[in-house]
């Protein structure tokens, strides 16, 4: 709720007072980040899921004026930060891996555990939550495999540990990290050829589409 409203103020700020705001004329980025912070932060001060609130805020203000231009400005504006915070949580990951023993605890049950959640359990959660969507079967698979690379997990841990008491907190931070290790080292190796693939395929099919038609024609 606290998302919604956050984000259909701003909306009605930026795109529908008088004279309209100046913000969303100069095509300053950075507004992104503004909404986020706000979003998120007045959502867990009202002890809500800040994480949801600012999804919510985005597609509230998206919706206060769907086709103008200044939403292609604050899309750049986020992506290119969230490389940039991507690059440093990375350099962060391998040093504690390096220096810090963050494998120092894990079991073979955590190994089994992660190889059980990367080509498993999040495949097969991406593939059902495609059900029904217009998508060939070798791209949903592509998506579901995929996915992300788990770094949000270590959020979600850290809030969890905050919350409540649970044995060995020394494992699940290893498992968590051989589960991020394993899918960027995995997923960062093979996407670039099995995107080519997925390419040469869509271009095959769509020449071989033209040539029915041709010969329909003819």
């Amino acid at each position: 709720m606290v998302g919604y409203v956050v984000g259909r103020a701003l909306g009605w700020m930026l795109f529908h007072v008088p004279n309209r705001a100046k913000l969303s004329r100069t095509g300053d980025g950075f507004v992104a980040l503004g909404i986020t912070c706000l979003a998120y932060g007045l959502t867990e001060m009202a002890h809500g899921y800040g994480f949801l609130a600012v999804f919510v805020a985005a597609l509230a203000l998206r919706s206060a004026e769907r086709d103008h231009e200044y939403h292609e400005k604050l899309h750049d504006f986020a992506e290119q930060l969230e490389r940039v915070l991507m690059m440093t949580l990375l350099v962060i990951f391998g040093g504690a891996l390096t220096d810090g023993g963050l494998l120092r605890a894990l079991s073979w049950q955590g190994v089994a555990f992660g190889l059980l959640a990367l080509f498993v359990v999040r495949p097969l959660s991406g593939w059902i939550g495609l059900a029904g969507a217009n998508c060939p079967a070798a791209e949903c698979a592509v998506i579901s495999l995929y996915g992300i690379r788990g770094l949000g997990s270590v959020y979600y841990l850290s809030y969890a540990l905050q919350k409540g008491a649970f044995e060995a907190p020394d494992l699940l931070w290893s498992t968590l990290a051989f589960i991020v290790l394993v899918s960027i080292l995995l997923h960062g190796a093979t996407v670039t050829p099995v995107m080519r693939y997925l390419d040469w395929r869509q271009t095959r099919g769509h020449m071989q589409r033209e040539r029915e038609a041709l010969g329909r024609a003819r």
